[in-house]
């Protein structure tokens, strides 16, 4: 266990999409506000702490219903490209919780800014990704409603981990996240800042270095993991739905993970134990950033955000000895 001033002072913070719009919503205005109030009272005891703090967050239930809110719309408005879609869920979540964290503070005396920055990340334009769609957006739906949708707006629709039928889209790896070098300035001063949101807006670049959006989504651990090796930040604390990592989930030999190294859970994961649709992504983005220097990846849930930090919870994923 580590004691409050054992607790890294530089950290990212990586909280999932359901997080910030859980499936048990219908998404209305009041629910989002709701819910990133409560996100915020989860995170406020880290913000209170003299610290380096980047905050990311996903937007796979937001950005896929703007995107179905367009499409059942397109015969009088004009839908926009997925790029533009992702900036419109970034800014939108950014937004409430930029807001929720910062009144939260101020109830609590604390006069802390918070900053959200619409965040660029650019991909390869030959990413396989583009030719086999993977990335989980938008609502559930049943079999025979994902056919239908499938057959009326010609998308993608894979089967959810068990839980229902999603619309899939491409999800290149991040390759730059564009003006890292502000999010380090503002860390540094002490604010808190929001970056990377859903990913952030997957764009290419040409050799003048001119940017143009492409239609994906990126996955936001893959790119907390980069904010954080970019930044040389050693800790990375993933928050989701879960307590812990497990393995065997859902069977009678189930065990939840504490503190397992690198090369074992590598090892976990080559054996099958992470499905892409729920916590592979989360474990594909541990690996990447231990492999990139990092020494501690922590996957918890999102009311347990300190106590994981601190070691009581969670799952720490650590350097080999």
């Amino acid at each position: 266990m580590r004691t409050l001033n054992e607790v890294p002072r530089r950290l990212v913070i990586a909280i999932g999409g359901n997080a910030v719009h859980p499936e048990d919503i219908s998404g209305t205005s009041d629910e989002q506000k709701a819910v990133a109030r409560q996100t915020a009272e989860a995170l406020l005891p880290l913000a209170q702490i003299d610290n380096e703090l980047v905050i990311t967050h996903g937007n796979g239930p937001v950005v896929g219903k703007i995107m179905m809110r367009q499409m059942l719309t397109m015969s009088r408005i004009p839908p926009m490209s997925m790029d533009i879609c992702v900036a419109h869920s970034q800014g939108g979540i950014g937004y409430l919780l930029m807001q929720a964290i910062e009144n939260a503070l101020r109830e609590n005396g604390n006069q802390r800014h918070v900053a959200s920055l619409l965040t660029q990340v650019e991909v390869d334009a030959d990413d396989p990704a583009f030719r086999n769609p993977t990335k989980f957006v938008g609502p559930f739906f049943s079999e025979e409603e994902a056919k239908n949708i499938s057959k009326e707006l010609n998308w993608a629709m894979r089967e959810d981990s068990g839980r229902g039928w999603r619309h899939v889209v491409p999800s290149p790896k991040p390759k730059h996240v564009c003006d890292i070098s502000l999010v380090d300035a503002l860390v540094k001063r002490g604010t808190i800042v929001i970056a990377g949101g859903g990913g952030g807006m997957p764009v290419i670049r040409d050799a003048k270095g001119v940017r143009t959006g492409v239609p994906a989504v990126i996955d936001k651990d893959l790119t907390s993991a980069h904010i954080a090796n970019v930044l040389d930040i050693d800790e990375l604390l993933i928050l989701t739905a879960v307590p812990r990592v497990a393995v065997n989930f859902g069977k009678s030999n189930q065990k939840e993970l504490t503190e397992v190294t690198l090369d074992e859970i590598k090892a976990y994961h080559r054996e099958g134990h992470f499905p892409p649709g729920s916590m592979g992504p989360k474990i594909d983005a541990a690996i990447r950033f231990l492999e990139g220097g990092g020494k501690r990846a922590i996957i918890s849930h999102l009311d347990h955000a300190m106590p994981a930090l601190r070691g009581e919870t969670g799952t720490h994923i650590v350097q080999n000895p």
